[in-house]
């Protein structure tokens, strides 16, 4: 029997919403004329001013994984969630920002897969461009399930209209404006987005008695957990021991798992965020890039990981029954699951939303529910847009139309397009038939990104990298990832997808502390193989590698730029900001 949706919506919220669709199909309808040949459609025509390149580039982030995730995780482990901002992405915004992009954009490569192409061989391009096409159809596919899940929940929209007519507007606005129409109405989802839920922490915290009263209820949480005061209240507390923090990782495994290995991965090797910076109309715009979303950026945990522990705040009386914001989560029997120790197990994934739905009124419901369909799109329009590219210059032209017209290439994104849409819906669809999809997603980022970042930085920093060593780094880092995930186990875990399926040499506190290491041995296994094969084959002369190896290219020069438009000028000043946030919160 299904379950009455949690809210419904009045006139008002459906106008803020049909304001939205409004705004984004007549974006991509205005941009049309501007994608007349397949370097407008699919690179922008490198012709973006970096205020817009920063902001898309922070919001092709902003995912259903981003808001809905990170809500989930506030609830789950408090300000501890801030480590993915402050340890797992900062540092590795910085660093593509002054080492990456001058060879990124300086190459003139069209995408990432092809930087490999000019800087090792065409297999290591085509290894990345398959395995890089995958990620995106599937996290586009499981970013419109959640939303059609949710959606379905909340509203009692039908899952089918709800996906059909999310992919549709995404498809009408890339299919008419192409990278430039996406860029642009990320930075109106960016803003959507942000005033969306800047409202839903207020109203929560005065929901909650302000800071002083959320923390007075989160550390009476944690008690009835048997955890620290501070574990939902502070980032670094007990970070010295993984049972003596939520996380259930050690400070090592947190920085080096999730601060080098998994934030540098995505962050400095994932085409899908990189592409916004290389659409920049110049070698100091795309620098600048990335450091203009990482201001931003520092201060989204106090909009997308406070509205869960608001809401865990709000539940925390009513817990055991599961009855508060945060419901409880249903077996396949439809009642509440319970934990060992008889708690309702919570459904972490609801907390943000059902927040939105409890709190906020008639018309500034309509605003929140479109900052979330807004994220999903994003996220979806992100995927499209960079799969559309690598299918069409990596995958078609380097392996079935070499020397096609322009008009050819133009016309195969825009196919690409069509088909990297139908794909995502069909993903979509699939996930349906997992119940753990998103552990699984993010266990195949540790495995692809984490070895991706181990051979870039090899290949930008040591001339004596081969293409060789880098293909079979890359095959290792991915069955060393394989290994250590089938000889592990969270703990309460059973062999299967979470792991053990080689064997059960040890146990790790919790699926986050496994997937951490689980990015180290992939990294480590690539660095040692690559090194190993480089040194045994033929590496390229100098000469070819002149603007693809830091110690071969010219150093971009600053010195014409206005003292506080220089990325180092603005990458100390991003740092300095963030390790105080650190300080604040230790």
């Amino acid at each position: 029997m299904p379950l009455a949706p949690a809210t419904q919506l009045t006139a008002i919220d459906y106008a803020v919403m049909g304001l939205y669709f409004a705004f984004v199909l007549g974006i991509g309808w205005a941009l049309r004329r501007r994608t007349a040949t397949a370097t407008e459609f699919l690179e922008s025509g490198r012709s973006l001013p970096p205020w817009v390149t920063g902001l898309a580039f922070l919001s092709a982030n902003l995912g259903a994984q981003e808001v809905i995730g990170m809500g989930a995780s506030g609830a789950k482990y408090g300000m501890a969630t801030s480590h993915f901002y402050w340890v797992g992405a900062i540092p590795a915004m910085v660093f593509v920002a002054i080492f990456m992009m001058p060879f990124y954009y300086g190459s003139r490569a069209r995408s990432v897969p092809e930087y490999l192409a000019l800087r090792f061989d065409e297999k290591t391009r085509t290894l990345n461009a398959l395995s890089f096409a995958a990620m995106t159809i599937f996290s586009s596919g499981i970013s419109m399930y959640a939303m059609g899940k949710l959606f379905n929940l909340l509203l009692g929209w039908s899952f089918d209209v709800s996906v059909l007519v999310s992919a549709a507007i995404v498809l009408a606005y890339v299919f008419a404006g192409g990278l430039t129409s996406a860029i642009y109405n990320e930075v109106l989802q960016f803003f959507m987005i942000a005033f969306g839920f800047a409202p839903l922490v207020g109203i929560g915290l005065r929901a909650v008695g302000g800071w002083e009263g959320l923390t007075a209820r989160l550390t009476e949480a944690a008690a009835t957990r048997g955890l620290p005061a501070g574990t939902y209240t502070t980032a670094w507390q007990g970070m010295t021991d993984p049972a003596t923090n939520a996380f259930g990782v050690e400070w090592f495994g947190l920085v080096m798992g999730l601060g080098v290995v998994l934030s540098f991965g995505y962050w400095c090797t994932d085409f899908l965020v990189v592409q916004r910076a290389m659409a920049a109309d110049s070698m100091h715009a795309a620098r600048r890039t990335p450091l203009i979303a990482a201001l931003p950026k520092m201060l989204f945990p106090f909009l997308v990981i406070l509205p869960g522990m608001i809401a865990l705040a709000l539940t925390s009386g009513a817990a055991d029954a599961g009855s508060g914001i945060i419901p409880a989560k249903l077996g396949v029997d439809g009642l509440p699951l319970v934990d060992a120790a008889g708690r309702a197990v919570l459904d972490y994934d609801l907390a943000t939303p059902m927040l939105l739905v409890k709190l906020f009124p008639e018309g500034m419901l309509g605003l929140g529910l479109t900052a979330l369909l807004a994220s999903f799109m994003s996220g979806m329009a992100g995927n499209v847009t960079a799969f559309n590219t690598v299918w069409t210059y990596d995958i078609y032209q380097s392996h079935f139309r070499k020397e096609a017209s322009d008009a050819h290439y133009l016309w195969m994104g825009r196919v690409a397009t069509v088909g990297g849409v139908l794909l995502s819906v069909a993903a979509a669809y699939v996930a349906g038939a997992f119940n753990n999809i998103m552990e699984l997603l993010q266990l195949v980022f540790a495995f692809v990104n984490a070895p991706l970042f181990a051979t870039f930085a090899l290949g930008m920093f040591w001339k004596r990298a081969t293409g060789h060593g880098a293909f079979w780094g890359l095959t290792a880092g991915m069955v060393g990832a394989a290994l250590h995930h089938g000889l592990t186990l969270p703990l309460g875990a059973v062999p299967g997808v979470k792991g053990g399926f080689f064997g059960h040499l040890t146990t790790y506190p919790s699926e986050m502390a496994q997937t951490f290491w689980t990015a180290i041995a992939a990294f480590a296994s690539c660095v040692v193989v690559t090194i190993v094969v480089s040194l045994a084959t033929r590496p390229h002369p100098d000469g070819e590698l002149t603007g693809l190896v830091h110690s071969l290219t010219p150093r971009p020069v600053d010195t014409a730029l206005p003292w506080h438009q220089r990325p180092a000028v603005l990458a100390v000043g991003i740092l300095v900001l963030m390790g105080a946030l650190n300080l604040a919160f230790a």
